[in-house]
């Protein structure tokens, strides 16, 4: 499984939004073993945005980032605090921008299964891990129609345990699971309706 990942996301031509957009960037850790897990966190309540939801590592493009690529591996280290160096970088997806108008990059890595992950208190509540096959063996507990701009999406939204998974990093992992294993979650298309 782990291979068909890094296969299908090193060729990936991923879309990419004008640059007129605030850029933020985010890592998608996946754990290279038999049966992967995608490493997420919890946003802690007190945050201005996303407060208490469920995200990816990353975060706003600072000015001595010195490309989009940076900006993950930076927020990843800040925020669970595993540095760069024990991260490869396998590809990136679809360029995503968020209902306050940021392009967010998201970037697939791989890390060890054992890697220590320490959660800053200050940005986040908790951090957690959900098996890939989770995603592929279970269909969204819902589907979610949104409209943002011109576009209409059908945005998944999935329950694992306490945590749910919905909005922009549902989005995202949309887009991962329909370039890493060819399945369609969910829907994006233009035009409203």
């Amino acid at each position: 499984m782990l291979d068909k990942i890094i296969t299908t996301l090193s060729s990936n031509q991923p879309r990419r939004f004008p640059s007129d957009f605030p850029e933020a960037a985010v890592l998608v850790p996946i754990t290279r073993e038999e049966c992967p897990q995608i490493i997420l966190t919890k946003r802690a309540e007190h945050m201005k945005t996303h407060s208490g939801q469920v995200a990816f590592p990353g975060g706003m493009r600072d000015p001595s980032d010195q490309n989009l690529r940076d900006t993950a591996l930076r927020e990843t280290f800040e925020e669970v605090g595993v540095s760069p160096e024990k991260i490869e970088v396998v590809g990136s997806l679809n360029q995503v921008v968020s209902r306050h108008g940021i392009a967010v990059t998201p970037y697939v890595g791989i890390v060890d299964p054992e890697i220590e992950l320490i959660p800053d208190p200050g940005e986040l509540h908790s951090v957690f891990k959900a098996p890939v096959s989770f995603f592929l063996e279970n269909e969204p507990d819902r589907l979610d129609k949104i409209n943002f701009e011109q576009y209409r999406l059908q945005v998944p939204c999935w329950y694992y345990g306490d945590y749910e998974i919905w909005g922009v990093s549902a989005i995202i992992l949309m887009d991962f699971f329909r370039v890493s294993f060819n399945r369609r979650i969910g829907s994006f298309t233009e035009g409203r309706g």
